[in-house]
């Protein structure tokens, strides 16, 4: 199908592979999320051979850019069989991973990875590729997690922890839309952050304080002014982690929406404590929708203390 455009602010799909499973998988998903878009999809690997020119021979690097081109192949055949007829675009990049996904999703795109991979994009523990593609993402990024024969739950569950998240309400409002489901904007406190602090009143939602509950409501009223036709659910819970009370939320969500707030560590761009953990632990694809850095009320972590 032709790369139509239809909303300027959901862009481009751009997948990562590696040639393992899970970025296997990661296309297909990524595919069917480009089709839903009305728009192409990019499928790069990055062969890193800039870096490695310097140390490995020349016919070392000419078998990484074949086994980059095959995987590439491969992948682009696996796609159009689910989707014939689909706009696709393939790319061998010289750069390392991080930076030629960064690079090739531009301002507007959203990049695509795997759960695990090769050592290479999906590997997601500690200090890999995936972790750092997300953390200093400036576009929308999705970790696609879960069974692959998951049947579809028909909702898309956004994170909300106050008013500053409608920018990722509102992204989760438009996928929800593409994937005909309706949208649950959920908002989690964490009571152990709350003793000794606030006290909670008995007639509130789910035990949460009057404040959060109205700014739950409120960011639930822009989204259905701006979505007519959109089923939005406000709910809003209580636990002692945040990112399990999520993790919990996504056995019955086709997509878990969050924003993506990073802090810098000693070596570099880190995802928050709520966002590390949903990469990690989710039941469904999860897309981090980058916030600009640490906020007001924000914890060492780049958390806020009583939300998502």
């Amino acid at each position: 199908m032709a790369g139509t455009i239809r909303r300027r602010d959901v862009g481009s799909v751009i997948v990562g592979v590696d040639g393992s499973r899970p970025a296997r998988k990661a296309a297909l998903w990524a595919a069917a999320e480009a089709v839903r878009r009305e728009r192409p999809l990019h499928i790069l690997y990055a062969g890193d051979t800039d870096a490695r020119a310097l140390f490995v021979s020349g016919d070392t690097i000419e078998r990484v850019r074949r086994a980059g081109r095959e995987v590439l192949e491969e992948t682009a055949a696996a796609v159009t069989a689910e989707h014939p007829g689909m706009n696709v675009t393939t790319e061998f990049d010289r750069s390392d991973p991080v930076t030629s996904l960064h690079r090739a999703a531009g301002l507007h795109g959203t990049i695509v990875v795997g759960n695990r991979g090769l050592g290479g994009f999906g590997a997601l523990m500690l200090g890999s590729v995936g972790l750092k593609a997300a953390a200093g993402a400036k576009t929308p990024l999705v970790v696609v997690r879960g069974p692959e024969d998951r049947a579809e739950a028909g909702v898309v569950v956004a994170a909300v922890r106050d008013e500053r998240d409608l920018a990722s309400a509102t992204y989760a409002a438009r996928e929800a839309e593409l994937w005909k489901a309706s949208l649950r904007l959920l908002h989690v406190r964490n009571i152990l952050h709350s003793v000794g602090h606030v006290a909670t009143r008995p007639d509130d939602i789910g035990g949460i304080g009057g404040e959060q509950v109205e700014e739950l409501q409120a960011v639930a009223d822009r989204i259905r002014d701006g979505h007519p036709g959109l089923t939005v659910y406000a709910d809003a819970k209580s636990g002692v982690s945040v990112p399990g009370v999520l993790v919990d939320a996504s056995h019955h969500a086709d997509l878990l929406v969050v924003g993506g707030s990073s802090s810098f560590g000693y070596i570099g761009p880190a995802l928050g404590r709520v966002a590390h953990g949903l990469v990690h632990h989710a039941h469904c694809p999860v897309l981090l929708v980058p916030r600009r850095g640490p906020e007001p009320g924000a914890g060492h972590d780049g958390e806020e203390r009583r939300g998502p």
